[in-house]
């Protein structure tokens, strides 16, 4: 079986960290953020895999030989303009073969089993197989209507609350028969969601849902990527994290520094030659990139910096993302759902947002 990964959108909700960065390989826990989906095909024995690309395409390339050492096979699809979701498979077509092909999107995280949804879409004989997700707030996502016997009912895309008769989602995740794409119009924006499914559904082929209870989270904005990796670090989700584990839920990847009187209570991840000063307190989920520099007496709580970050002393940063290759200087404070671009330099004593 061959999968496509849907990474050729342009990250707008992850601004500003994606003005730099295509979403597609942002960090996530030290590892462009394609590498956790790749294993994931990997580990179920999926190593044939086209990446469609669009925005930034040249960067996401240059990890080719990176992706190569993951032993798997992959080939690019470039978008000249935004196709959609559907465009943007059917944009690929030239890597289709005859089987079923499996569908992700390039901002899902998930741990989930692909052979039981591959068992799955067989056992119903499926057009399409839809994974969804149970959650509290569909509103946001695409709604999808089952029957007992899991075959889709209805589609609504951004449901308001009068709608919402279920709380499975598209989780963003499928497996689907290459005859499909039959109806999508070649080098025309289409969609999935609000196009293609609900045509099929018109047309009486067989799409059914299945329900899964693994870990799945749609990182595209930076809240949802702050708590992804909260979730790495506690273990909540099975990805690899790079480094050696140190402590309960403490990574230190090759080359860090760590002063001896510096606490570091994790949940934590510090990166390849990082350093950590004196008196440095570090707890509640902190991410450390490469070359990421911590001066005497800051304190980090619940945060993410990216790679190549200089932080001066007696900082304090909370609930925040700070861009790469940024200077913090000393005695500033940042905190409460704060995102700071890279090549930022937050001055001495200033102060962001606000800290518990």
């Amino acid at each position: 079986m061959k999968a496509i990964i849907i990474a050729g959108g342009l990250g707008t909700r992850l601004r500003p960290l994606t003005y730099d960065i295509p979403k597609p390989i942002i960090p996530m826990a030290n590892r462009p953020f394609v590498f956790h989906q790749i294993e994931l095909l990997k580990k179920f024995g999926i190593s044939d895999i086209i990446l469609n690309l669009h925005y930034m395409s040249d960067n996401i390339k240059n990890i080719l030989s990176e992706v190569q050492k993951m032993g798997v096979k992959v080939s690019f699809s470039l978008e000249d303009k935004p196709l959609g979701t559907a465009g943007a498979v059917k944009n690929a077509e030239e890597y289709f073969d005859d089987g079923p092909m499996l569908v992700f999107n390039g901002d899902i995280l998930t741990d989930i089993n692909l052979k039981k949804l591959i068992d799955f879409h067989k056992q119903k004989k499926a057009t399409v197989s839809l994974t969804l997700k149970n959650v509290d707030d569909p509103t946001p996502y695409g709604l999808i209507i089952t029957g007992d016997d899991g075959r889709v009912q209805s589609f609504i895309e951004k449901p308001n609350w009068d709608q919402v008769k279920a709380r499975t989602i598209n989780a963003g995740v499928y497996i689907v028969e290459p005859g499909i794409f039959k109806k999508v119009p070649k080098g025309k924006p289409f969609s999935f969601e609000r196009q293609l499914y609900p045509i099929l559904l018109e047309e009486g082929e067989k799409i059914y849902g299945y329900i899964s209870d693994a870990y799945w989270k749609d990182i595209g904005d930076p809240a949802k990527y702050l708590q992804a990796h909260r979730d790495i670090l506690a273990g909540d989700v099975m990805v690899n994290v790079p480094g050696n584990k140190i402590g309960a839920h403490i990574w230190v990847e090759e080359g860090a520094v760590i002063s001896s009187s510096a606490k570091v209570r994790g949940p934590a991840l510090l990166g390849k030659n990082s350093k950590v000063a004196d008196n440095v307190d570090i707890h509640e989920s902190v991410v450390l990139g490469e070359r990421v520099e911590v001066g005497k007496g800051t304190q980090l709580k619940d945060c993410v910096i990216l790679a190549g970050t200089t932080i001066g002393e007696n900082v304090k940063i909370e609930d925040t993302v700070i861009g790469e290759n940024s200077i913090i200087e000393d005695n500033a404070a940042i905190g409460h759902d704060v995102v700071i671009a890279s090549r930022s330099v937050i001055r001495k004593g200033s102060k962001i947002g606000r800290l518990a």
